[in-house]
């Protein structure tokens, strides 16, 4: 599928570069890019050869041309740039997490739905091929009910408080930048969203969340437990339990590979969909399916449960950003 619309981004760091050659590798590229720091746009630009650099930011938002806006800059500034990209009828692809709590994210899908566009989080796990195969089969009763999912997500950040995981004033933290991975797997594969939540914390000095502990249950009675931590690395594993099989998924965010393994004889299984370096593609894809009114492929409804799956947390640990004060 060709790229049909024009796109601007917003932010041209890591996710800004995966976005401008995921473009090119779909015959296109971005309309326009924009920058809190000017010289880096430009040098973005000159690099992909997009033809629009902004002066800025906000002038994003008053280009008539730009029909879809991916904002990646921190997590605090996203319903700043929401506001003003929904207010001026862009349609927004917004990197996860999508905002800071939930009473951001329903202001801002509520101005969506007032000007009739898409809104949506660039969460992976809803557009890799492998989540949609894995829910065919469930769908089908290949693997029995579900009963409980094991997800774990580990980084080892060096203590450096002033970068952007263990920094208060940028929403650092493990549940924003991490859990948001493992609470959407969670929720793709749950048949509604959790209603029991006990979680425990442990702080970095900065205040934020370093490392946590989840457990959730649903109205069906399926469970799933979330181990996060910024400070200790552990594999990026999500294992589903079901009762005629268990599936694992390794390096979930971006996975493209499943292993079953069957409860009656113990035999193996593996289902491969999707290439993880398409990452970004799928979700231009997906997104600009959704813009075209072919089908909603974006899932704002799972952003809008685990949003409030994650602000319910941090009130639990009394844990507030500079913002929320």
């Amino acid at each position: 599928m060709a790229v049909q619309y024009k796109w601007a981004t917003l932010g041209c760091g890591v996710i800004g570069h995966q976005l401008a050659e995921a473009m090119q590798k779909l015959g296109g590229n971005l309309y326009g890019v924009g920058n809190r720091t000017h010289e880096k746009a430009v040098k973005f630009a000159e690099q992909y050869g997009i033809p629009k650099v902004y002066d800025q930011p906000e002038d994003i938002f008053k280009d008539p041309e730009v029909d879809i806006v991916y904002i990646s800059t921190p997590h605090n500034t996203h319903i700043k740039y929401l506001r003003q990209a929904l207010a001026a009828g862009k349609h927004v692809l917004c990197e996860k997490s999508i905002t800071l709590n939930y009473y951001e994210l329903e202001e801002a899908v509520n101005l969506a739905m007032k000007n009739h566009l898409v809104l949506a989080e660039a969460q992976t796990i809803y557009h890799m091929p492998i989540y949609r195969e894995l829910s065919k089969r469930i769908q089908n009763g290949d693997f029995g009910p579900l009963r409980l999912m094991t997800m774990n997500f580990g980084s080892y950040k060096p203590y450096d408080m002033k970068n952007r995981f263990f920094n208060r004033s940028l929403a650092g933290g493990a549940m924003l930048d991490i859990g948001v991975y493992a609470l959407s797997f969670v929720r793709w594969f749950m048949s509604s969203s959790p209603k029991e939540i006990s979680s425990q914390v442990l702080y970095a000095p900065t205040g934020v969340d370093e490392q946590a502990s989840i457990l959730l249950k649903n109205d069906e009675n399926e469970m799933a437990t979330v181990m996060l931590s910024l400070h200790a690395k552990q594999p990026k594993r999500g294992m589903i339990s079901f009762d005629k099989a268990y599936v694992e998924l390794m390096e979930y965010p971006r996975g493209d590979k499943a292993m079953i393994t069957w409860t009656e004889d113990g035999h193996k299984e593996e289902i491969i969909a999707g290439e993880t370096e398409n990452a970004l593609c799928y979700e231009v894809e997906d997104m600009e399916r959704t813009v075209a009114g072919e089908k909603d492929y974006m899932h704002l409804d799972y952003t809008v449960d685990v949003m409030a799956l994650m602000t319910k947390i941090r009130q639990d640990w009394g844990m507030k950003y500079p913002e929320e004060e």
